[in-house]
């Protein structure tokens, strides 16, 4: 009966001593150290796209307009941008105007009159009254259409649409009809720099606001929590554990799991956060919404609970079970 007891024990330590044996690293989707992480967007620098000198805004479908010709009170169409990109004139019929600038509109269809021997070199302006392009949209962390008449700088359009909450990202992305590129400002935290920043916006314009990226961490950190990241600073793995404090004791530094959401896939790679801290493995660079978990190592639980005592007397109750079964 003793022999089966200390029997029972000595697989028991086994056990314990199995769940204590570094843990080789699994990956079962992408590296996690790619210089490509975290890379900042490129923001815009040219100036004559940040503050053109003159904007002509594009015509979409939806938009009202009113067609008016210089010295003929009489011919004051309103019509709407079909789905199609057409509108309907009087006297010249369907006239293809989606996608073209307000200009580039006035003079096909000042050609058109001329060439149907209507006008002699008519001078054609339209004015746009109602559709997508009188108002900027905003979404994202902070959105709504905000009429606009000409232009409007941005910090205008965001105070309208309710300010940036804390959880939005001061680099805010300008989508504008006719610009092949994103326009990306970033507002900062300096005021006297704010100027570079509120730029003018102009009808047609979509604000994106996007959420600024967290990274996740639980276990045996000192501080669990969530740690936000910013756009021109990217956080590695050593930086994270040093935000919340470091680690415990109990944790097990040879088996660090990095959780990381790629696609609809979510992937999970496990770590040697000591090997890192001390320079002989690459530290990472934290993507958002990644999770760090830290599990408690089973020996150092019980060294916290029971003394190094505890895990003495358990080693030489492993000995001499040892012993007697020879």
């Amino acid at each position: 009966m003793t022999s089966t007891k200390l029997q029972l024990g000595l697989l028991n330590l086994g056990a314990l001593l199995l769940l204590t044996t570094p843990s080789l690293a699994q990956f079962n989707g992408p590296p996690t150290t790619s210089a490509d992480l975290n890379r900042p967007s490129t923001l815009t620098t040219d100036r004559t796209i940040l503050f053109p000198p003159a904007h002509d805004q594009v015509l979409q479908p939806g938009d009202i307009l009113t067609v008016r010709v210089f010295g003929q009170g009489d011919y004051v169409p309103v019509v709407r941008v079909s789905n199609d990109g057409n509108i309907q004139l009087p006297l010249i019929g369907t006239v293809a105007v989606g996608g073209l600038s307000l200009s580039q509109a006035e003079l096909r269809i000042a050609k058109r009159l001329e060439d149907a021997g209507i006008y002699v070199s008519p001078q054609v302006t339209i004015q746009e009254t109602e559709g997508p392009n009188s108002v900027v949209t905003v979404i994202g962390e902070a959105h709504g259409s905000i009429p606009v008449s000409g232009s409007r700088r941005l910090f205008d359009v965001l105070s309208a649409a309710g300010g940036l909450p804390a959880s939005a990202s001061h680099v805010i992305t300008i989508h504008r009809p006719g610009v092949a590129q994103p326009i990306a400002v970033d507002l900062g935290s300096d005021p006297a720099h704010s100027d570079l920043a509120n730029i003018p916006l102009f009808p047609g314009d979509t604000v994106v606001v996007a959420r600024i990226g967290v990274v996740y961490l639980l276990g045996e950190f000192r501080t669990p929590g969530s740690i936000s990241l910013t756009p021109y600073a990217p956080l590695t793995l050593t930086q994270a554990a040093a935000i919340s404090g470091g680690v415990n004791f109990a944790g097990k530094l040879t088996d660090l799991h990095l959780i990381r959401t790629v696609g609809d896939r979510r992937t999970v790679v496990s770590l040697d956060i000591d090997k890192i801290f001390r320079g002989k493995a690459p530290d990472p660079i934290l993507q958002p919404n990644d999770i760090l978990y830290l599990p408690s190592s089973v020996l150092k639980v019980a060294i916290q609970q029971g003394g190094i005592g505890a895990v003495l007397g358990a080693a030489s109750l492993a000995f001499t079970a040892i012993a007697i079964t020879r």
